[in-house]
């Protein structure tokens, strides 16, 4: 059975971008005929390449607004040359431009990767829940990446067919990181062998929270003065939270590999003010590393007292408490809690993710 199946996709960076190159890779492997039409700068091009992966050039702002017309003349160009079977949109911009574009002239599949509304407030959001309760009629359906996802949109009227299909973790990638990891990764990173590391991964940005943290870690550090936290990442708050700077705080910057982090560290922190099912979280979690968040869903979807904590979403003193009695603790707790969630971790497995993924494809082609 070959399907040809066009991925587009505004994110280049981060998660969305590994979503899409996993997905592209795992369905060219299955034969079928797959091109990602995607802006020609960020990391999703060279991973396409190295995947040998056919890229075809959409640029495309972030801003949902700003050049919005052009890239919708762009896309429909794209599709009227390729004529893909079915078109998958992944994330806001792309679900807005890709829509508009096509109208359902074709089996098209949207996937949210996080409602848009979520990083909007007061008029600006409730024009975002109207459009997509609008442009539901123009998707085959609606790919949401856990089930509060899916509650999400059910709840604010997208009367849509809302498939889960959950995000999954490489677990050949990601590998539990032992004392011995652990040590070796700190040697790597210039980390103190004996320091109480909690590790942030995520792009800089008001939705992953990393303003909240840095406003709860005063806290810690009276609880914990050797307490040191790693920013991994890159994104537009970068001079204001450098601004903020706070002894025991690094910023590490952007990693391509970021598996040394999660070695090196003896937790995770995901601040967030939202996600849909974090692959942060499930990339953690395959490395034996606990997560402390806010309880949001996706987050709690994934995070249990066995394997981290959530606190009330914004609550800074219980943020800065969960993190100062795991660093400060030497009874082993952040250890036992990392070696539950590497087991539980085997239940989001990535191949199952695509094998699924692969079926709600075809599904809609009639070919399942």
């Amino acid at each position: 059975m070959t399907i040809s199946v066009l991925h587009v996709s505004q994110p280049v960076e981060a998660g969305v971008a590994a979503y899409v190159s996993a997905a592209a890779a795992d369905q060219a492997r299955r034969g079928w005929r797959v091109t990602v039409a995607a802006p020609s700068r960020g990391t999703l091009p060279d991973r396409l390449a190295e995947q040998k992966i056919s890229h075809v050039a959409w640029e495309s702002a972030r801003s949902p607004v700003r050049s919005c017309k052009d890239e919708t003349v762009a896309l429909r160009r794209i599709v009227d040359e390729l004529e893909p079977d079915i078109i998958h949109l992944h994330s806001a911009k792309a679900g807005l431009v890709g829509r508009l574009a096509v109208r359902g002239r074709r089996p098209t599949l949207f996937q949210p990767h996080g409602w848009s509304w979520l990083a909007c407030r007061g008029a600006t959001a409730r024009t975002a829940i109207a459009w997509e309760r609008t442009a539901a009629r123009w998707a085959a359906a609606i790919v949401c990446v856990g089930e509060g996802e899916a509650e999400a949109g059910a709840a604010r009227g997208v009367a849509a067919r809302l498939v889960v299909v959950r995000n999954g973790v490489d677990l050949d990638h990601f590998t539990p990181a032992g004392i011995e990891g652990q040590l070796q990764a700190r040697a790597e990173l210039g980390i103190p062998s004996h320091a109480r590391l909690a590790v942030c991964v995520g792009r800089l940005t008001r939705q992953k929270g990393q303003d909240l943290l840095l406003r709860a870690w005063p806290r810690v550090l009276r609880s914990c003065p050797d307490a040191q936290l790693a920013l991994v990442g890159d994104g537009e708050l970068k001079a204001q939270l450098e601004a903020e700077a706070l002894p025991g705080v690094r910023f590490a910057g952007p990693s391509a590999d970021v598996r040394p982090w999660y070695a090196a560290s003896d937790l995770v922190v995901m601040p967030s003010r939202w996600e849909g099912l974090p692959l942060t979280a499930l990339e953690a979690m395959a490395s034996a590393r606990p997560v402390v968040g806010f309880d949001i869903p996706g987050l709690r979807e994934v995070i249990g007292e066995e394997t981290g904590a959530l606190v009330t979403a914004g609550d800074l003193r219980g943020l800065a408490h969960a993190l100062s009695s795991r660093l400060s603790s030497h009874d082993g707790t952040a250890w036992r809690e990392g070696q539950v969630a590497a087991l539980l971790s085997k239940e989001f497995d990535a191949r199952v993710t695509m094998e699924v993924l692969a079926g709600v494809t075809a599904g809609v082609l009639g070919r399942g």
